[in-house]
């Protein structure tokens, strides 16, 4: 995690209970785009195959959602923000085996609520 956002100063609703929003500094984002490996593709073939949970693949998606998660707490501190609200993920197949995944939000500068 970022040291200069803490996880609780994330939120997916439009406020943070306890804190008042004092500035919008604007919309944030981090992107990956990442692709499958043959390797990858052919291990989860074989997980299909006994079915249940593809971990190949949770794990990849899991990956790439932190990875696009940290950009944007990247995004929000220089754009001197100490949070995030309305924060969502997106993602995109921008061409077989290749997905986009976008983490986005509204960075913010809250201080504690009197």
């Amino acid at each position: 995690m970022s040291p200069l956002i803490n996880p609780g100063m994330v939120s997916g609703t439009f406020d943070l209970p306890g804190y008042r929003i004092v500035r919008v500094c604007g919309i944030v984002r981090g992107i990956v785009v990442r692709s499958r490996s043959v390797l990858g593709k052919f291990a989860a073939g074989i997980q299909t195959i006994v079915g249940g949970n593809i971990t190949i693949f949770s794990d990849l998606c899991e990956k790439t959602r932190e990875e696009a998660y940290e950009l944007m707490l990247q995004h929000a501190i220089e754009h001197g923000a100490n949070a995030v609200v309305a924060m969502r993920y997106d993602a995109t197949e921008i061409m077989q085996g290749v997905t986009e995944v976008l983490a986005y939000g509204t960075a913010v500068v809250v201080e504690k609520a009197s």
